[in-house]
């Protein structure tokens, strides 16, 4: 089954107007530029520029998700976004269980999959992470912490055509480090056969998995050339225009 690559750049709570007008337009103007690009892109600002950012890159083939959703349509909870409101606002995906979600906001498998079902019933992907932390690979503990939640993190009705799952070892998020590929095909191989025994082999075989640790323009063509690396959720290097698309580039 070949699946195709997802590159999504989540910019995590950075950007104001002009910078997020800047790096979306001028992502945008790159991609109009372009013969052929045989990679899905998706850019994921903070709430406050998505809908500049859907318009900006509108009919380019460029998506734009929300970085998180409540379980909720709508009601009485302030300060939170549904999944109908992202996907109002121009919105074709949305992360749910970022590991910082998971440990700023306490956010359980149980909630994380209750998001993920909001997201498919509002039409929206979901892309679900899950990950280890460094105290939990030093145990050996890595599948295992994987196996769990993703069990715990899938909703109902989760196929290859409405969810996406990441994985993102935490101790690579944000510090420099990163997954050796041996070590990222490893934890991607384990998760595509945990799928199968959640979901059954075929759904497995067409899901995407995305690679969520710090991956960079200097790693990112070995991480992508990976078996079960299907794509990558990027975080500090999308913020910079010549090192998103370095990554684009290397999925081609």
């Amino acid at each position: 089954m070949t699946r195709r690559t997802l590159i999504a750049g989540n910019w995590k709570m950075n950007g104001l107007s002009a910078d997020g007008a800047l790096l979306a337009g001028n992502l945008a103007r790159w991609y109009r530029e372009q013969a052929r690009i045989n990679a899905d892109v998706l850019i994921c600002p903070p709430a406050t520029l998505l809908g500049m950012a859907a318009g900006l890159v509108g009919g380019t083939g460029i998506s734009v998700g929300g970085q998180d959703c409540h379980v909720s349509e709508a009601g009485a909870h302030t300060g939170d976004i549904s999944a109908a409101m992202l996907k109002d606002v121009g919105c074709s995906h949305v992360i749910v269980g970022h590991s910082e979600r998971r440990a700023d906001h306490g956010e359980t498998d149980a909630t994380v999959r209750a998001k993920a079902s909001a997201a498919i019933e509002a039409g929206l992907i979901p892309i679900i992470c899950i990950g280890e932390t460094d105290a939990q690979r030093e145990a050996g503990k890595t599948l295992d912490v994987i196996a769990t939640q993703l069990r715990g993190s899938l909703p109902q009705g989760a196929l290859a055509h409405n969810t996406v799952i990441a994985y993102e070892p935490v101790w690579a998020i944000g510090t420099g480090k990163v997954a050796t590929p041996d070590q990222a095909q490893d934890v991607h191989r384990a998760i595509r056969r945990d799928l199968g025994a959640f979901l059954g082999p075929q759904a497995a075989a067409q899901i995407r998995i995305l690679y969520g640790g710090s991956m960079k323009p200097g790693n990112a063509q070995s991480l992508l050339a990976l078996e079960d690396v299907d794509g990558g959720l990027i975080g500090g290097a999308s913020l910079q225009l010549d090192d998103f698309i370095a990554i684009i580039e290397a999925a081609l």
